[in-house]
């Protein structure tokens, strides 16, 4: 893609700039939590070509631009071929975070704060998202639109959507509806086939929208007549805004969050994530802002977090958290893009250290603690190895109903050693 006029050209990347586009590649391009894929379908290509077009031509689809679109489309059956291997230590939440706001993110996010500041402007009339929570987003998503003009990384999506739509049978609906948005969004004018590239799952532009994002969210700001997530930023960027208000619910003026300091002998268990209070309430019970200024706004609402224990940071979450992390619902990716966000107003580290002593449960001790969990009739989610929140919500029930101290919700080793002794 030509660099155009706000988006210039830039230079080669440097080795540490290639590892971080590489990263940034194998986080924001996939789907998580999708499996290995074997096609599975009864029917050829072309058979199912001919008997979808009357369920797409019924969702509004042209019959003149899906006879054009899908007769020129050779299935991308690399898809099946995804590679879903798990590792076998999870990647701490400090390593995730470390990675995602190293000092050329916040500087080069910086540069991006600077570089569109009437961009920035009118994106924070309109929607009254802050400024520093997008340009976050946009360089965890595609490294501040990197990856939009960087080949290696991307992919016609159309024969991607179509394979899956032809051939995944555990979730071929979402593939077939996904599908049919992309076929509309070609019908509508604002894109060509060609066009249309990014990741094997369909995920494209400076904000990576699926095709149902891009119809449902997409705005036409720059006012060339059509909405797009490529080349300049603006449509991506209000069309991300747009989703943060609209359905991660962002309240303007608010802050994400805070981290905090707790009083001596606070109640742990009551940082479980999902526990609503007035920050004010909290204050009063011990909670403090780490960096010891004052909450500005007691009256907000908020949940208390561990995300490494009780020896790790803590924080005072906000909606606002939530509305990050309504468009990747990946704990730690909403805290990677909030606290980048604080990096990029010119904010620090964070104050208290992470645990990085703590040795890390392998995932089949992951596996062998959820199996244990669940045979005790707690929810973890599944036996998948993973460290969720259902996971947390588990152990930390278990560890009140124990009585085993600090009730953190933190998978450590001594929580296995003690529940292969109950």
């Amino acid at each position: 893609m030509t660099p155009t006029p706000t988006q210039p050209r830039r230079r080669g990347p440097t080795p540490d700039r290639r590892r971080f586009l590489a990263l940034v590649a194998g986080t924001a391009l996939t789907t998580a939590g999708l499996p290995a894929l074997a096609q599975v379908s009864d029917l050829t290509f072309p058979d199912w070509v001919r008997v979808f077009r009357p369920r797409a031509l019924a969702k509004g689809v042209s019959a003149a631009t899906y006879d054009r679109v899908m007769a020129a489309i050779e299935p991308d059956t690399s898809v099946y071929k995804s590679d879903q291997a798990q590792p076998e230590v999870q990647e701490p939440i400090w390593r995730y975070i470390d990675k995602r706001t190293n000092e050329w993110n916040v500087d080069t996010g910086r540069k991006r704060i600077r570089e569109y500041d009437e961009l920035w402007t009118r994106l924070e009339r309109v929607y009254g998202v802050d400024r520093h929570i997008l340009c976050a987003l946009w360089g965890l998503e595609t490294s501040f639109g990197d990856l939009v003009v960087t080949p290696k990384y991307n992919r016609p999506v159309m024969p991607c959507l179509a394979a899956l739509a032809w051939g995944d049978p555990r979730r071929r609906s979402y593939w077939e509806a996904e599908l049919i948005n992309a076929l509309i969004i070609i019908d509508r004018g604002w894109a060509e086939p060609a066009e249309m590239i990014g990741s094997w799952a369909g995920a494209m532009g400076h904000t990576q929208w699926m095709p149902e994002v891009w119809l449902a969210m997409g705005v036409d700001f720059d006012g060339d007549g059509r909405v797009s997530p490529f080349g300049r930023p603006d449509d991506s960027l209000a069309g991300t805004a747009r989703y943060l208000v609209e359905r991660g619910k962002y309240r303007r003026g608010e802050a994400w969050g805070y981290e905090i300091s707790l009083a001596p002998g606070f109640d742990v268990g009551l940082a479980d994530g999902h526990t609503q209070r007035p920050l004010r309430d909290w204050q009063a019970r011990g909670v403090s802002r780490a960096n010891g200024q004052p909450f500005p706004r007691l009256e907000d609402a908020a949940r208390l977090s561990l995300p490494a224990g009780a020896n790790g940071p803590a924080f005072a979450l906000l909606q606002n958290f939530q509305a990050v992390k309504s468009y990747n619902p990946s704990y730690k990716y909403a805290l990677a893009i909030c606290h980048l966000a604080d990096r990029l107003r010119g904010g620090g580290p964070f104050i208290h250290p992470w645990p990085t002593e703590e040795r890390l449960l392998s995932l089949a001790e992951t596996q062998e603690m959820q199996e244990r969990l669940t045979a005790l009739g707690y929810d973890t989610g599944g036996v998948d190895g993973r460290f969720g929140e259902k996971t947390r919500g588990a152990i930390q029930a278990w560890q009140k109903a124990t009585g085993m101290a600090p009730p953190d919700g933190y998978p450590s080793d001594k929580v296995l050693e003690r529940l292969r002794g109950s």
